[in-house]
């Protein structure tokens, strides 16, 4: 990649966690984003306010090694399981994890999000699966976030918050707020009644249907 082309992807990354923040999906330093770049990733850095970053002060790190120790920034805490996805679903370019509201409810109750609406198929299945709880940045955390999704593009993280994936920054925004908005839909069904939830069969119908359904960059 040229320099020209990283540095535009760079300010994309950041662009990103802004609108993250602005619409409410995200809050502080919290959430952070990577994009794959050759054999490395381009990751934000830990700590620093996203409208205090410039490109170069975001971080490359390796897919197959450790972050520079001596590297001007250290990476988001959560650089592992940014690195395991990235590794593990090559048909994926980007990782976005945030803490959003609603979702991040679901995710303190320790409970996924079953296909109680047919957009769940956004996610690759019938249903946002939760991932056990496990301190943040382990690589006991990268593990279980790796087996979870190996069939998913979403998953919640249990008194965490969520992670999505995509092949497009678009992409994998754009499920990061669906999946708070399906979340935000189900408290308020749980909250007046009970939720009527789709069946495996009509499920794998929908997700036969949605093919290629969502933005692009």
């Amino acid at each position: 990649m040229n320099p020209d082309s990283e540095d535009a992807l760079r300010q994309s990354i950041i662009d990103s966690c802004l609108w993250m923040n602005t619409s409410g999906l995200n809050q502080g330093t919290s959430g952070n984003i990577s994009v794959r770049c050759g054999d490395h990733m381009i990751i934000t850095p830990s700590g620093i306010p996203y409208d205090q970053l410039h490109p170069d002060m975001l971080c490359c790190v390796p897919l197959n090694a450790d972050p520079n120790p001596v590297a001007r920034n250290r990476p988001s805490s959560e650089w592992r399981f940014h690195q395991a996805l990235l590794n593990a679903k090559p048909d994926q370019s980007v990782v976005v994890h945030a803490h959003p509201a609603h979702v991040t409810a679901i995710a303190v109750q320790r409970r996924s999000i079953p296909a109680c609406h047919y957009m769940i198929a956004a996610f690759g299945g019938d249903d946002v699966p939760l991932v056990d709880y496990a301190l943040f940045g382990s690589s006991e955390l990268a593990e279980l976030v790796t087996k979870a999704m190996a069939e998913r593009s979403g998953c919640l993280m249990a008194n965490h918050g969520a992670i999505t994936t995509g092949n497009s920054l678009a992409r994998a925004l754009w499920r990061m707020e669906e999946l708070e908005n399906l979340a935000r839909v189900y408290l308020l069904a749980q909250s007046c009644g009970t939720p009527k939830i789709l069946s495996n069969a009509e499920m794998a119908e929908v997700v036969e249907a949605f093919g290629d359904y969502g933005p692009t960059d």
